[in-house]
C-alpha cells in the first residue's frame, strides 16, 4: 500500500512538473499557443534578426528550416554577413515564401519543427496552410514588427522570449526599445510642434524614374508618429509614386532617399551592409539634378538624406526614428548619435557588426 501511495505521489509530482514546464503564450493574432517546452527545432518564416537577438547565442542551432528569399534576396549583403558569421545558414532547407506563392507546407512538415514562427502578414497569406501545419502537431506562433507600434514590438519580443526560453534577454530588449521610443517622445514634446515637410522616396530605380513614397505604413507611419508633415499623406494610400510637379509644389524641407542592398539595380541608392558612403552620395547626387530640385528647401539647406529601407519594422528601428527626429528637431536631438546607437545595438545583441551605411546626409563635397 505504501509503495502504491509513493508511486502515486511520484507520478503526481512528475505530472505537476510537466504541467509547469508547459509554455502558454498569446501571440499577436490573439491566438493562445501551447508548447511542451522551449522550442528546439524552429521553422523561421521572417524577422530573422529579431529572432537572433532575442534567442541569443546558439539561436541558429535551433533553426531547422526557413523562408530564404525574403532574407537572401531582399537583404543580400546583410544575409552574406550572417552567412559568414553563421555558416550553418548555408545548410538550412528553404521552405519558400508566401510573397511569391512558393511557400511549401510539405517542406515545413518534412523539416520536423516543434515550432513554426510566422510574421502576421505571412500567417494571413497562408490561410488554410496553417491548419495543415497544426494538424501535423506543429504549433504556429505569429509576430508583428510590421505594425510599427511599441505595443506590437514589445508583445512580439516577449512572445519570442517565452517560446525560446530566453525571457530575460527578451525583457532587456523590450525595455531597451520602450526606453528609446519614450525618450524620442519626450524630446519631441519638449521641443514643440514642427512645420517641416518631409518627402520620402524609394530610391531603387535611379533618378530617372520616380520611386514610391509612403502615405500610410512604413516611413509614412514613422513620420506621422514623429510629428513631421508627410507630403505623401492623402496622396497615396500605403505606397505609390508622387508626381514630380506635386513634390516641387510642396517644397519639402527634408528629403529621405530610402536605399538598400538591391542587386541588379545599378542606379539605386546603395544603403546597408557593405555600402560605401562615397558611392551612396554619388547615387544621391543624381536625384538632386532632377528638374526644379535645386530650388527645393531640402536641397538648398542640406536636408537630403539616405536612410536604410531595411531599417523599419525591427527591434533596432528606433535608431531610424531618432535620425528622422534629429532632422525635424535638431536642437532637441543634438546629443543623440543614431548611427553610433545602431552600431552599439549590433555589438550588444547580434553576431555581426553593423558595417556599412545606414543613415547618411548628402554633402556635395562628399565629406
Amino acid at each position: 500500500m505504501k509503495k502504491l501511495l509513493l508511486s502515486a505521489a511520484i507520478a503526481l509530482v512528475a505530472f505537476a512538473g510537466q504541467a509547469l514546464a508547459e509554455i502558454k503564450v498569446v501571440d499577436v493574432k490573439g491566438r493562445e499557443v501551447t508548447l511542451e517546452k522551449p522550442a528546439e527545432r524552429v521553422m523561421l518564416g521572417f524577422y530573422y534578426e529579431d529572432f537572433l537577438a532575442v534567442a541569443g547565442p546558439g539561436a541558429l542551432d535551433k533553426v531547422v528550416a526557413l523562408s530564404l528569399s525574403t532574407w537572401k534576396d531582399w537583404r543580400p549583403n546583410q544575409f552574406a554577413a550572417y552567412e559568414k558569421a553563421l555558416p550553418r545558414l548555408s545548410t538550412l532547407p528553404d521552405v519558400g515564401n508566401t510573397e511569391d506563392g512558393t511557400f511549401s507546407v510539405e517542406k515545413v512538415i518534412a523539416a520536423k519543427p516543434d515550432l513554426v514562427i510566422l510574421a502576421a502578414w505571412a500567417y494571413d497569406a497562408l490561410g488554410e496552410g496553417v491548419k495543415q501545419i497544426e494538424a501535423a502537431g506543429i504549433p504556429v506562433v505569429t509576430l508583428d514588427y510590421n505594425a510599427q507600434t511599441v505595443e506590437k514590438h514589445v508583445l512580439s519580443t516577449e512572445v519570442l522570449g517565452k517560446v525560446m526560453g530566453t525571457e530575460d534577454r527578451a525583457r532587456k530588449l523590450a525595455d531597451n526599445y520602450k526606453a528609446a521610443m519614450a525618450d524620442i517622445d519626450a524630446r519631441i514634446k519638449a521641443a514643440g510642434p514642427t512645420t517641416k515637410k518631409v518627402y520620402v522616396e524609394l530610391a531603387q530605380k535611379g533618378a530617372s524614374e520616380v520611386g514610391n513614397s509612403y502615405g500610410n505604413g512604413m516611413w509614412g507611419t514613422l513620420i506621422d508618429s514623429l510629428g513631421g508633415i508627410n507630403i505623401a499623406k492623402g496622396q497615396v494610400e500605403n505606397w505609390g509614386p508622387l508626381s514630380p510637379e506635386y513634390v516641387l509644389a510642396q517644397k519639402p524641407d527634408l528629403i529621405f532617399l530610402a536605399g538598400s542592398e538591391w542587386l541588379n539595380k545599378p542606379q539605386s541608392v546603395q544603403v546597408g551592409f557593405g555600402a560605401d558612403p562615397k558611392v551612396t552620395r554619388e547615387r544621391m547626387a543624381a536625384y538632386l539634378t532632377r528638374p526644379g530640385w535645386s530650388e527645393l528647401p531640402a536641397v538648398k539647406n542640406g536636408g537630403v538624406h539616405a536612410i536604410y529601407h531595411g531599417g523599419t519594422r525591427t527591434l533596432s528601428d528606433y535608431v531610424f526614428a531618432q535620425y528622422i527626429a534629429k532632422q525635424l528637431y535638431p536642437e532637441a536631438f543634438k546629443d543623440v548619435d543614431p548611427a553610433e546607437n545602431f552600431r552599439r545595438y549590433y555589438a550588444e545583441w547580434l553576431p555581426i557588426q553593423a558595417d556599412g551605411v545606414f543613415v547618411l546626409p548628402y554633402q556635395a563635397d562628399g565629406q
